[in-house]
């Protein structure tokens, strides 16, 4: 999926846009006043700087992710349009130490693939992971993977520290995610 993704490829030219727009068609009316945190996107990832940029001039906080090091949650820091970013661990951006901190609402994160049970397979150091188990036990929090129409496949392996994510968006579809087997 790795390859895939960082394969070039003509027809994603326009994802963050599309993605853009299907988010805020989904959640702009609804938004949480806490604010979102999407990632800034490297290694292939669906460009999400469109939605942050929409969301940021709609006037809602955004936030992005500070690696914290292997093994810890994320912390998330307010991002504006035209913020300094600061390279960071596993060829990342991040807003830099002295923005503030921000507790988002929302939380877009990247996908390798997904599923409709909203099981997330991300890049294997479960960051994501532990920082929606964290913010899920001070409160609700809604948790969107984003990624390119291929990434969504039929089943995604699962483990018992897996945080399953309520909505997978791509550029062609939104999917509101079931547990397996029930209703939710």
């Amino acid at each position: 999926m790795r390859a895939a993704r960082s394969a070039p490829a003509a027809d994603r030219a326009g994802a963050g846009a599309a993605l853009r727009d299907r988010f805020l068609g989904l959640f702009a009316a609804a938004m949480p006043p806490r604010a979102v945190a999407a990632y800034w996107p490297a290694h292939g990832e669906i460009d999400t700087v469109p939605l942050l940029e929409a969301l940021a001039g709609r006037g809602h906080p955004c936030a992005l992710p500070a690696v914290r090091g292997r093994g810890a949650a994320l912390d998330f820091r307010r991002w504006r349009p035209g913020d300094r970013l600061a390279a960071a661990a596993f060829g990342l951006c991040e807003p830099l130490p002295q923005a503030p901190e921000a507790a988002p609402g929302i939380v877009v994160a990247p996908m390798l693939a997904a599923d409709a049970a909203g099981r997330r397979l991300g890049q294997g150091g479960g960051h994501y992971d532990r920082t929606l188990r964290r913010l899920r036990a001070r409160g609700a929090v809604i948790a969107i993977a984003v990624g390119f129409d291929f990434q969504v496949v039929a089943q995604v392996p699962a483990g018992p520290g897996d945080e399953p994510v309520d909505w997978v968006l791509t550029e062609h579809r939104a999917v509101r995610c079931r547990p397996p087997g029930g209703v939710g």
